[in-house]
């Protein structure tokens, strides 16, 4: 289960910034394409800040959608799986978004 060691590396960012001071939530972007369940992420916060300034924070998970550009027909479009293919069948498409893994924001007090 990689969550966890992405989820530890997570809390140990946020209670590095917390600087000490309690960790109320924090709010993660995560990328539909990033292979990562957001169950099991959630599960993991809970062990993983264990003991930890962040202890009881909740852990909001924002999952962004993957989105690309085609090069051929100028389609912007959202990919439904991992396969990169505009409905005109090119397969030359740039990814806009949907490989995010962000910590956007915590509070703290």
């Amino acid at each position: 289960m990689h969550e966890l060691a992405i989820v530890e590396s997570i809390v140990d960012v946020v209670c590095e910034h917390a600087a000490g001071r309690r960790v109320r939530s924090v709010q993660v972007n995560v990328g539909a394409l990033c292979a990562v369940v957001p169950e099991a992420m959630q599960f993991c916060f809970e062990l993983a800040t264990a003991g930890t300034v962040a202890e009881g924070a909740e852990l909001d998970l924002d999952v962004i959608p993957a989105r690309a550009h085609c090069s051929v027909c100028g389609c912007e479009f959202v990919i439904p799986d991992p396969i990169l293919l505009c409905s005109c069948g090119s397969a030359d498409v740039e990814l806009l978004s949907g490989r995010e893994l962000l910590i956007a924001s915590m509070k703290v007090g």
